[in-house]
This record gives structure tokens, C-alpha cells and sequence, in this order.
């Protein structure tokens, strides 16, 4: 009787581990799903960007010329996304992976150390973030700490990721525009 209830047990213990092994290969079918998708879109904003608006073109000496150039393009990009708004690229679904990951991040070893990071990086605070606008000209680009970056979705050359307060932003470089944010992805600084 013993040796029954022993196999019984060890039947349903196969069967959960069985289970959870399930569950995890879906949810990680689904996060390259969703990974792929945000990936997709951000290809799609950038090639479209690049052929329609430009780019800022060759290195120059002239700051003048830089920065016309820059307006140039952010001017172009801005009419091709008249319409663009918070969510085209951080869909519900990718914004809910990107906090699911930067909460796994900062829980998980290195937390303490990216909220160090943070902390000791130039905050920016107070700035009201619009989707197809510039990344306001004299703030501080705060950097994503590293471990977090290990956490998120590769981006192309031209798109980085930038922190402004708890809002996570996605910005294109060349144009200095604001592609999308997620608001309040990070926890409360302490």
C-alpha cells in the first residue's frame, strides 16, 4: 500500500514538473513572439525613416551644418509620423514584456547595482515626454545602466534606449526625436 501511495505521488510530481516544463517552453514561445514583433516595428520605423527622412549624413566640421541637417531630418520624420503616438512601437503586449523584464532586473542580483547606477547618473526629472518629438535640446541623455540593457531587445544603430524619471524612452539619435516611452516602467527610486 505504501509502494502505491509512493508511485502515486511520484506520478503527480512527474506530471506538475511535466506541466511547469509546458508552461515555460509557451512562455518563452510567446516572449520571442513578442520580441520579434518589437523588433519588426522598430526595423520598420527606421528603414521607413531612413528612406523617406534621411539621415544626418556625413561627419562635419560645422555645428551649423550638423545641426541644420539634424532639424532636416527630424522635420521630415515628424511629417512622415503625423500621426504617431504613445504605443505604436511599445504595443500592450511589448510593454508588458519590457516590465516584466526591467522588474526581473531589478529583483533579481544585479537591482542594487542598477539602482546605484541610476541614482548616481545625472537624473532627468520633470520633462514631459510626446511621442514624434524632440528630446528636449540641452537635457541630459541618462544612460541605461548596462545590466539593465542586458535585459531588453537589442536595437539598431541610431535607436537607443534613455531613462527620463521611471519612463523608459525610445529614441532616435539622428533626428533627436522621441520614437515612444514606456511611462513609469522603473520603481520608485528609494
Amino acid at each position: 500500500m505504501q509502494r502505491q501511495h509512493a508511485s502515486a505521488a511520484l506520478v503527480r510530481v512527474s506530471a506538475f514538473l511535466l506541466i511547469m516544463q509546458c508552461i515555460t517552453f509557451l512562455a518563452h514561445a510567446d516572449d520571442t513572439k513578442i520580441v520579434n514583433d518589437f523588433e519588426a516595428r522598430v526595423s520598420n520605423y527606421l528603414d521607413s525613416r531612413k528612406k523617406d527622412a534621411g539621415n544626418t549624413g556625413r561627419p562635419s566640421n560645422s555645428a551649423d551644418k550638423v545641426s541644420q541637417t539634424q532639424e532636416n531630418v527630424a522635420s521630415k520624420t515628424k511629417a512622415l509620423r503625423v500621426n504617431a503616438t504613445q504605443g505604436d512601437i511599445f504595443t500592450p503586449e511589448i510593454t508588458t514584456y519590457f516590465r516584466r523584464q526591467i522588474a526581473n532586473a531589478f529583483t533579481g542580483p544585479e537591482g542594487t547595482k542598477i539602482r546605484a547606477s541610476l541614482r548616481h547618473a545625472e537624473p532627468v526629472q520633470g520633462i514631459t515626454l510626446r511621442v514624434n518629438e524632440e528630446y528636449p535640446e540641452g537635457t541630459p541623455l541618462q544612460s541605461t545602466p548596462p545590466s539593465l540593457l542586458m535585459k531588453l531587445p537589442t536595437l539598431p544603430d541610431g535607436l537607443e534606449y534613455r531613462i527620463v524619471g521611471r519612463n523608459l524612452v525610445l529614441r532616435d539619435v539622428a533626428p533627436n526625436l522621441v520614437v515612444d516611452f514606456i511611462p513609469k516602467v522603473l520603481p520608485p527610486q528609494e
